[in-house]
């Protein structure tokens, strides 16, 4: 793989990522439209560790304030007992919430992406689960705000955060619509998916990680450690501002942008799929 198609891969996965319109997808499918060679193991989770980097560092006061007070500190001082009282439910509720996604991902995943990483499920996704993000948006009260949050929300958000083990699915854009269905604002739905993302891909880059470090120290890495390096970079920066941007859209705009976006997407491939016989270019 040249760096210039890393660099490519690695906004791509900044910009979806955490845009409901599923990064795997997006990584998947462009290379199979543009005819790129994979990049291996070693390459998707640099793009992960990028992107986790990335929600790490937005969230990071919010996350120390959380496991401070998780593990029964008053953080900050000069909180309110019922504010700590707040952060610390809510990151209990984030840790049983992540449960689902680590079971399935345990027991399934192998099978998930040797059965699903095809053009055809995966354009299938993008339009099915866009339907569902339409209905969501448009019957949600949008009322709720992330204090509000309740266990049951974290487990039926959890639950859906699970099936973007299917490619096409998208991580954000499931949670999210599941937040919605709770009646979350869409900016609460989005802050609390990114928040419940980051122990599920912290964890799928740890348990990748020891593949990889053999693969290194065996020299069988097809991919120059520059080249993987630099794509860790561009992937987190492009992530970071991603969210920011994201996060101040839904304050006052709808879904309705990646709702066609995600259909005008999945109906290109299955265009692209039948007019090529099924096969890429």
């Amino acid at each position: 793989m040249h760096l210039y198609q890393a660099v490519i891969l690695a906004i791509i996965q900044g910009l979806t990522e955490f845009l409901p319109v599923s990064s795997t997808a997006h990584l998947i499918l462009f290379p199979w439209l543009l005819g790129w060679p994979d990049g291996g193991l070693a390459f998707d989770v640099a793009l992960h560790i990028g992107t986790l980097v990335a929600v790490l560092l937005y969230f990071l006061r919010d996350w120390v304030k959380l496991a401070l007070a998780g593990i029964g500190m008053h953080y900050p001082a000069q909180a309110s007992p019922e504010e700590v009282q707040q952060n610390r439910r809510l990151f209990w509720y984030l840790a049983a919430g992540t449960i689902p996604a680590a079971i399935l991902g345990f027991l399934f995943e192998k099978k998930i992406e040797d059965a699903f990483r095809q053009p055809l499920p995966i354009a299938g996704a993008m339009i099915v689960v866009a339907l569902v993000m339409w209905w969501a948006d448009a019957r949600a009260r949008h009322l709720r705000t992330l204090p509000e949050t309740t266990l049951g929300d974290s487990l039926y958000i959890g639950t859906a955060q699970a099936l973007a083990l299917f490619p096409g699915v998208s991580r954000s854009g499931i949670t999210i619509t599941a937040g919605l269905f709770r009646n979350m604002t869409r900016e609460t739905a989005a802050r609390f998916s990114f928040l419940l993302s980051t122990p599920v891909i912290a964890g799928a880059a740890v348990k990748e990680l020891p593949k990889i470090m053999k693969l290194h120290h065996a020299g069988a890495l097809d991919i120059p450690t520059s080249t993987i390096l630099i794509a860790i970079v561009a992937s987190g920066l492009v992530g970071y501002a991603v969210i920011a941007i994201f996060l101040r859209y839904l304050q006052t705009r709808t879904l309705r942008l990646f709702v066609y976006y995600r259909i005008l997407f999945g109906i290109l491939i299955l265009s692209f799929w039948f007019l090529h016989g099924g096969h890429a270019r």
